[in-house]
């Protein structure tokens, strides 16, 4: 039986006190980083692959369905206000659509051939990544998409829960991070899901700094979406040019980046 399919090591969760199962939950979350860190090898080895085909206009692309879709699609979404990216560099794709983010789409996830050409209407270049994310490791159209995408001589990579699954098998690039059976026996939403979501950060994060959209330990190629990020723009140049707050937005609002304003700055001394 695959790890994330076999019996909860709780029983009567139906009877334990609210404080109980908070508790436990808790216990069993705790578990989840350790798991990841057996893995941060598998991670840089992938990740040191995507770097250089992404900075010759290869994209990345994360299939998945159900929870593991709607996180490659969390991923994919954050990047362009975070690193001020185009939309179309990183790209989610969850079996069933679009409407799938919100509801579960019936069979969705059992048909082999649909993501790679879910894929295939973005088009694609021999520097595009495809990265299956899947609990499991073992969803057909997940299997179906790194299976295509790898025949296409594009680089693959996998995020799973098993160890030695069909997916991970699939592709030249597997992260298999073993959680454990889950709080509540199959959810993988639980652990699994927040297995997954750690390595995407990992994954994401870094090939961004990687690309130069990391100065320092700033987001200075961030979106100015808000008022919010307007205010931490603002900040970000005050400390690194010693203006003072008006001005510093000033530029950061003429200059539409605070990489930009700080290089204007720094020209104009």
């Amino acid at each position: 039986m695959n790890t994330t399919e076999s019996n909860s090591t709780y029983n009567d969760l139906d009877k334990m006190s609210v404080s109980e199962l908070i508790f436990n939950m808790n216990k069993e979350d705790q578990t989840v980083p350790i798991a990841v860190a057996h893995c941060q090898q598998a991670i840089v080895d992938l990740v040191e692959q995507i770097v250089p085909r992404m900075a010759k206009g290869g994209r990345l692309f994360y299939i998945g369905a159900g929870t593991s879709g709607r996180l490659g699609i969390l991923d994919a979404s954050e990047c362009p206000p975070t690193y001020g990216v185009p939309y179309d560099m990183v790209i989610g794709i969850i079996a069933g659509g679009d409407a799938a983010i919100r509801k579960a789409v019936e069979n969705a996830e059992d048909d082999p051939d649909q993501a790679w050409q879910d894929i295939s209407a973005y088009g694609y270049n021999p520097y595009d990544t495809v990265i299956g994310i899947a609990a499991s490791g073992t969803t057909p159209y997940v299997i179906g998409g790194v299976t295509a995408a790898k025949a296409n001589n594009l680089l693959t990579g996998c995020i799973t829960c098993n160890a030695g699954s069909p997916l991970g098998k699939s592709v030249t690039y597997p992260i298999e991070v073993v959680v454990g059976p889950e709080f509540v026996t199959g959810s993988t939403r639980m652990k699994s899901g927040t297995a997954q979501k750690l390595v995407l950060n990992m994954v994401s994060t870094s090939v961004m700094i990687k690309l130069g959209k990391v100065k320092g330990n700033k987001m200075v190629d961030m979106q100015l979406s808000n008022e919010k990020l307007v205010k931490r723009g603002t900040r970000m140049i005050m400390e690194a040019t010693g203006l003072e707050e008006e001005i510093a937005k000033e530029m950061l609002l003429t200059h539409g980046s605070v990489r930009s304003a700080i290089d204007h700055y720094s020209d104009g001394r």
